[in-house]
């Protein structure tokens, strides 16, 4: 069966379907020996496809990690200036990758995997899956905080809104959204005179940390 050559870019683990469009474009991937041209189809058992001369085959096996990442580990799989990186957390074979961000400050659940359109799903805005954070602040949660949240947050990228907010103590909050800017709880607080003291990620969609200890992981079926 044909596929298009950036799902099986993805597939294979090379990059995301976005990264694999600009490295086609770029001509850095060949088919059958030749230039690859951006939307054609190939068969992945009787083409050859290259990437910088090395031959790119499809894992066998799809595989799901949810990691509870701790704080000062980043979610990157090559950073030669990270001490910790997130990919470390995990078994190195199949080769896996971060599903979207989470930044080096904060903790919490972050999805590993070389299932690209899982990827595609869980980070493209136009699917506007939800991400939901525990947050511990500097002073009391007001109501008036709840309502600028709420109401949103203008940010460079646009405006910045909540989807849904909960007081749950004195000085922490849960925070769901769709929205994916960076680092986007962390300014939206900033902007309205609040420091983030600590900043968790618990649910990606329907995927949820539950009771994972930090620095550990789960496979899992997805």
């Amino acid at each position: 069966m044909k596929i298009y050559l950036q799902q099986f870019l993805s597939t294979a683990g090379l990059a995301s379907r976005r990264a694999a469009t600009d490295l086609i474009k770029q001509g850095r991937v060949k088919v059958n020996h030749k230039p690859a041209e951006l939307g054609i189809k190939i068969d992945p058992k009787k083409d050859r496809i290259e990437y910088q001369g090395k031959i790119i085959k499809a894992p066998e096996e799809k595989v799901y990690y949810l990691v509870n990442k701790p704080i000062g580990c980043t979610s990157t799989v090559k950073d030669r200036h990270a001490l910790k990186k997130v990919v470390d957390l995990v078994p190195k074979v199949p080769k896996v990758w971060p599903v979207g961000r989470l930044d080096k400050d904060s903790h919490g659940l972050i999805i590993l995997t070389n299932d690209g359109d899982l990827t595609n799903k869980l980070t493209h805005p136009k699917f506007k899956h939800e991400k939901e954070y525990i947050i511990t602040i500097n002073k009391a949660v007001t109501q008036d905080l709840l309502s600028k949240l709420s109401k949103g947050v203008k940010l460079e990228e646009g405006l910045a809104r909540a989807d849904k907010i909960n007081k749950l103590d004195e000085n922490k909050l849960s925070i769901t959204l769709h929205q994916g800017w960076k680092r986007q709880i962390r300014r939206m607080l900033g902007k309205c005179g609040y420091r983030v003291i600590d900043l968790q990620r618990i649910r990606v969609d329907k995927i949820k940390l539950g009771n994972l200890r930090i620095g550990l992981y789960a496979k899992v079926q997805l």
